[in-house]
């Protein structure tokens, strides 16, 4: 956490794979969903070898080769959501495709 108390976002990814851009995405998404509720999000390039990992806090939220390939953004946001704020609505991205 930050010192003003509010989480934060590590993305750390695989300088070879040329994956900034898709951090750099991803930070921002978080950035807009979650203005008021974060301290920040971080990139972190890291070593060569496949690395995509997204971390709240200290607690590992996403890594590419155990969950898979990289998370869609509801996903994403989902699983930012569960750690930081479990009540809050995501709005359409809550809701399933038959319009619940």
């Amino acid at each position: 956490m930050t010192p003003s108390g509010k989480p934060t976002v590590t993305i750390t990814y695989c300088i070879g794979c040329n994956w900034l851009l898709r951090a750099g995405w991803m930070a921002q998404e978080l950035l807009q969903t979650f203005q008021d509720q974060l301290g920040g999000v971080t990139l972190v390039p890291g070593d060569l070898g496949g690395i995509f990992e997204i971390h709240v806090d200290k607690e590992l939220i996403w890594e590419r080769k155990q969950d898979g390939g990289f998370p869609d953004v509801k996903e994403l946001k989902t699983r930012v959501r569960d750690r930081i704020n479990p009540e809050q609505d995501l709005g359409h991205l809550d809701r399933g495709k038959t319009g619940e």
